[in-house]
């Protein structure tokens, strides 16, 4: 009756056994593969991936081997190239946008699609590289109208003579006496007897026109005879400081504008002269126009603006590029203003 059981006991080991045979002696680790029962009883074979098989070499060998690749990594880095902080491996953040995010050397990008007949198609495209100001989603910058400036206390005056000099070195050099500079001489002549019957008011939020026409009034300036116009500007409380956009609309000629701000007395804090404007060519809904852009400084104390051309300005023209080649526009007394402020 013991040996009995004993056999049983045997026969239902047996099984058990034969689930260990996945060790280095087993015939499964030297085919490739090791053999093991599922929950059900079945024998199953698996296959050892290649990379297991290598890791249960001898452990010897292993030591060796992990030895001399211990040895070799060590030599590798402190051989290595290592990547060197430049504009190729690391470019500029802004170049590679303007480039369309293409590193130098990579394919051209393209994307997958599929047509209406079920067959996938390949498209190259060439990245948008323009910048916002180009395709027209924020307006470009402002740029200040070069001019010639004049202001209190910063005469540009004939220059005078050195100490001790004698006086009719000024005959003889051809020199005048005075030293009374520009923005003095202008003023002595500006503001306080000027028509202020018909006054332009600053319109808020678009542009409005000012005729310089026959009905304007006419100043004696130092500059010459001009007609002008005189125009409040807004308050402070408004706007402490902003860009004027002039422009001169050409139609048999164009009115050449010259401007000065006065304060509350009407006396001249600022005089802007020698614009140097630029000629927009007429298109079939407008007149070509001078235009250029003006600082004002209501936060200063300036209030008033006074437009008016000078008797140099007079004397010449404007040349531009026509249809068939250069074209003259003189400059007249006369024309047509539009004035607005530039939104920020």
């Amino acid at each position: 009756m013991y040996k009995c059981h004993f056999l049983v006991v045997l026969f239902l080991a047996l099984p058990l056994v034969g689930c260990q045979l996945s060790g280095r002696d087993s015939s499964g680790a030297r085919e490739g593969y090791f053999t093991w029962v599922d929950e059900q009883g079945q024998v199953r074979h698996t296959p050892i991936p290649k990379a297991s098989v290598d890791n249960n070499g001898d452990k010897s060998q292993g030591s060796d081997a992990k030895s001399a690749g211990t040895d070799d990594a060590e030599s590798a880095s402190s051989g290595a190239d290592h990547d060197e902080f430049n504009l190729e491996n690391y470019p500029d953040g802004n170049q590679l946008e303007k480039d369309g995010y293409i590193r130098p050397g990579e394919p051209q990008p393209y994307f997958t699609w599929q047509d209406a007949q079920g067959n996938f198609r390949v498209s190259y495209y060439v990245p948008d590289t323009r910048s916002a100001v180009e395709k027209g989603r924020i307006k470009p910058p402002v740029q200040l109208t070069e001019a010639s400036i004049y202001q209190a206390a910063e005469g540009t005056g004939a220059a005078g003579l050195p100490e001790g000099a004698d006086p009719a070195a000024l005959a003889v050099l051809d020199m005048e006496s005075e030293s009374e500079s520009f923005f003095e001489k202008w003023s002595r002549q500006c503001c306080q007897s000027m028509d202020r019957k018909e006054l332009e008011e600053w319109q808020r939020g678009r542009e409005f026109g000012v005729d310089m026409d026959e009905t304007a009034p006419v100043h004696s300036f130092s500059t010459g005879n001009s007609p002008y116009r005189l125009v409040r500007l807004p308050s402070a409380k408004v706007h402490n400081d902003f860009i004027l956009h002039l422009r001169s609309y050409a139609k048999d000629g164009v009115f050449v504008p010259s401007v000065a701000f006065l304060d509350d007395a009407f006396a001249p804090l600022r005089i802007v002269t020698d614009l140097v404007a630029e000629y927009v060519p007429e298109s079939w809904h407008r007149h070509g126009y001078l235009h250029a852009y003006i600082p004002v400084f209501p936060g200063r104390g300036e209030r008033w603006m006074v437009i008016f051309t000078r008797d140099s300005d007079l004397a010449g023209q404007t040349v531009i590029e026509g249809e068939y080649g250069p074209e003259a526009i003189p400059h007249t007394r006369t024309g047509e203003l539009g004035l607005s402020r530039e939104a920020e």
